[in-house]
C-alpha cells in the first residue's frame, strides 16, 4: 500500500464513487457533507489567526485501488501549532467520523498511515486531534495501535456518549419498553393531540420543501434559544450558510429528511434528521417556546419514532450529549472517544506538555464544580 496526499478539492471530487462505498452509509462521513463543510470552514473561511489546508490521505493498493481515505485537514495556530483534524469537526458537531476503510483492511491501512506520519513529512505536523469517534471504531483503533507501535505519543479520552434507540417491529412493542409513568404520559398526549387530529406530522417530499423546512427549523430553534437568553446555533453565519447549502445536497442523495409537527394547523416543532443504512440520526430540532404546555418536543419525537418504526428502520440515534431525556426514551449509550497523537520532534513534544497541563487543570476545575454542586442546598417544593 502507498499513501497519496490530496490538497486540492478537484482531486477529492474525483473520488466520489469510491468514497460513497467507503463511507458505509454513515451520513457524517459522506462526501457531500464533508465537501460542503470544507467550503464553509476551510482555507478561505479560516479566522485571521488560523491557517487551514486540506490534507486528505488516500491509501491505495498495488493495483491503485482506493482502499481507504483519511478525511483530514491541517490547521495551524500559534498556540497549537499544526494540527490534523477530521473534516466536519467543530461547531457542525459531526459524529461517527472515521478513517474510511474497506472492511478487513483496517490493520494494513493503519500501518500505511503510521508509516506516512513517521516518514519524510513528519515535521509537517505537531498533533492529530480526532473527535466524534465511536469507541468500537475498528479503523481508528488500529490507527491508534499502529501509531503507538511506531513510537508516537497517543492519548485517548472519553467523550460525551452518543445515544441510540434500537427500534422494534411495532409501535406497541416500543411503548411497552417505556416506564409506566412515561407510557401514561405519552398515551394521554396522543389522545389529546394526535387522536383528535389537532397534531399532525408533516414531511418534506422534495429539496424545495426541505429548504423551506430548514428555514422553519432555524426560526423555531433561534426563537427557543433566545427565550433562554442564549444566541442559538444559527447565530453563526458560517453554520447557517453550511446548512443552507448541504441540505439540498444531502436530500438529493437520500441522506436526510425533514419533519415538522403542526398543532391546530400551526408549526410548533421541526426536526432535521440524517439517514443511512436503516438508521435515522436526530441532528437538530427546533421548538416553539410559546407552546410549552403542548410539549412540542415530546409530540415531535413520538411522531418521528412511530413513523420510523412504520418505515422499518432499525434504530434512531440521538447523537452526542448525555441529556437525561435520552435514557427516558430508552436510548442506550454508545461510548465515544477523543484521540490525540503526537510526533517525536521536540517542538511538538513541548506543545504536548502544555496540552497535558491544560487537560489536568480542566479536570480539577470540573471536579471542583461537581463538589460545589453537591454541597449546594436544594430547594424543596
Amino acid at each position: 500500500m502507498y499513501v497519496e496526499r490530496l490538497s486540492q478539492t478537484a482531486s477529492v471530487a474525483a473520488l466520489a464513487g469510491d468514497w460513497h462505498k467507503l463511507a458505509a452509509g454513515v451520513p457524517f462521513r459522506s462526501l457531500p457533507w464533508l465537501e460542503t463543510w470544507w467550503k464553509h470552514y476551510g482555507a478561505e473561511s479560516s479566522p485571521p489567526t488560523t491557517w487551514r489546508e486540506l490534507c486528505l490521505l488516500a491509501v491505495r493498493g498495488g493495483d491503485r485501488e482506493l482502499t481507504a481515505v483519511a478525511p483530514w485537514y491541517l490547521e495551524y495556530t500559534l498556540a497549537r501549532g499544526r494540527v490534523l483534524r477530521f473534516l466536519g469537526s467543530g461547531e457542525v458537531f459531526s459524529d461517527y467520523l472515521s478513517v474510511l476503510t474497506m472492511p478487513g483492511r483496517e490493520r494494513d491501512v493503519a500501518a500505511a498511515l503510521a508509516a506516512w506520519l513517521c516518514g519524510p513529512g513528519r515535521d509537517a505536523w505537531d498533533a492529530i486531534e480526532l473527535c466524534g469517534v465511536a469507541a468500537d471504531d475498528v479503523a481508528v483503533g488500529e490507527l491508534v495501535a499502529a501509531c503507538a507501535r511506531s513510537g508516537l505519543g497517543v492519548h485517548v479520552q472519553n467523550d460525551l456518549n452518543c445515544w441510540r434507540i434500537e427500534l422494534p417491529g411495532t409501535w406497541g412493542e416500543y411503548v411497552d419498553r417505556l416506564s409506566r409513568s412515561h407510557r401514561k404520559h405519552l398515551r394521554r398526549s396522543e389522545r389529546r393531540y394526535v387522536d383528535s387530529g389537532r397534531a399532525v406530522l408533516r414531511q418534506a417530499t422534495d429539496a424545495h420543501e426541505a429548504g423551506q423546512a430548514l428555514e422553519l427549523l432555524i426560526e423555531l430553534h433561534q426563537r427557543n434559544w433566545r427565550a433562554r437568553g442564549r444566541p442559538g446555533a444559527y447565530a453563526s453565519p458560517r453554520f447557517m450558510a453550511f446548512h443552507r447549502e448541504v441540505v439540498p445536497r444531502m436530500f438529493a442523495g437520500g441522506m436526510m429528511q425533514f419533519n415538522w409537527t403542526e398543532l391546530d394547523g400551526k408549526p410548533i416543532a421541526a426536526e432535521y434528521q440524517l439517514v443511512g443504512q436503516g438508521v435515522l440520526y436526530a441532528y437538530q430540532g427546533g421548538f416553539d417556546p410559546n407552546h410549552h404546555d403542548a410539549e412540542p418536543g415530546r409530540l415531535s419525537l413520538s411522531a418521528v419514532l412511530r413513523q420510523a418504526i412504520k418505515n422499518g428502520l432499525s434504530a434512531y440515534d440521538l447523537l452526542r450529549g448525555d441529556e437525561p431525556y435520552k435514557a427516558h426514551w430508552r436510548a442506550a449509550p454508545r461510548k465515544m472517544r477523543r484521540v490525540r497523537v503526537v510526533p517525536r520532534h521536540s517542538i511538538a513534544r513541548v506543545r504536548n506538555v502544555v496540552w497535558l497541563a491544560e487537560q489536568s487543570a480542566r479536570r480539577w476545575v470540573k471536579r471542583g464544580m461537581q463538589i460545589t454542586a453537591s454541597l449546594a442546598p436544594t430547594r424543596q417544593d
